[in-house]
């Protein structure tokens, strides 16, 4: 499946999650599909997947040369940065399980190989100097491959212009989270965008009613063109430099998580109409 563009836009991407999840066998895979043709199903049906067991586990080369191998040319994974980088006092001291993670072989994934999602703790406070020298740590390319790297913050005290000019100053987007309890912050600060819609409801058969389905679809698009959505919050003064097309990366996560690959199936249906 293609991901969504135009030739004033960038590409964008619909996804979930991670794809091994039980409560999904028989709703959105077929009953009976054997459990190592689930990448593959899930692969065919959305254009990105985000990867949870990257924060909890080091992987390894052949771990990520297989996902690669069951997933089409124009999908991409996004993966989550070691909790071990993220959860502790002093970041600037994070160097060391930064470059064993880059080293467990994220480049194996190749053309596959989507943004590093670095997620901090509910409690983790803004320090300037504490997130400037994590930030510092974060390589634009490693092993010949350009990085895409994205923070996520899910701490009040990050609602100020002074993390949105310090993200700017790196060139690195903010994830907008859409959840009723963390920081909503839609910020452009870097060259992509990276969404993580976690209001979604099981008791909606596509997590979001259909006109938020609708309602997403149109800030996607407004976002891929290099514009910014008019209805959603933002903390500093407007970016300054030039609208141009960027890339976007949008997940649909909430809690049960049940109804979440039919959220993203919606979306992308929305997109491709």
């Amino acid at each position: 499946m293609t991901p969504n563009a135009t030739p004033k836009s960038g590409k964008i991407y619909i996804g979930i999650g991670g794809w091994t999840f039980a409560p999904w066998r028989g709703v959105f895979y077929p009953k009976g599909l054997p459990h190592a043709k689930e990448l593959a199903y899930a692969a065919e049906r959305l254009t990105s997947i985000e990867v949870n067991g990257t924060f909890y586990r080091t992987q390894n080369p052949a771990t990520f040369r297989k996902w690669a191998s069951e997933a089409p040319a124009d999908f991409v994974f996004a993966l989550k940065g070691p909790r071990f980088a993220v959860n502790r006092r002093i970041l600037k001291e994070a160097g060391e399980p930064i470059k064993r993670f880059l080293d467990s072989g994220v480049t194996e994934l190749g053309d596959r190989l989507g943004p590093l999602l670095w997620q901090f703790a509910p409690t983790k406070k803004f320090d300037a100097a504490d997130f400037g020298g994590f930030l510092e740590l974060l390589p634009q390319k490693f092993d010949g491959r350009a990085l895409r790297h994205v923070i996520e913050v899910r701490h009040d005290s990050f609602r100020t212009p002074k993390f949105v000019a310090l993200m700017r100053q790196f060139d690195m987007p903010v994830v907008f989270t859409d959840h009723a309890k963390y920081p909503n912050i839609a910020d452009l600060t870097g060259g992509f965008i990276y969404a993580r819609l976690q209001r979604g409801k099981d008791t909606i058969a596509t997590a979001y009613p259909p006109k938020d389905i609708d309602a997403w679809a149109d800030r996607l698009r407004t976002w891929a063109q290099g514009e910014e959505p008019a209805d959603l919050p933002r903390v500093g003064a407007a970016a300054k430099s030039k609208a141009a097309p960027r890339d976007v990366f949008a997940y649909v996560i909430h809690e049960g998580k049940v109804r979440a690959p039919a959220g993203a199936m919606a979306l992308i249906e929305r997109l491709s109409a």
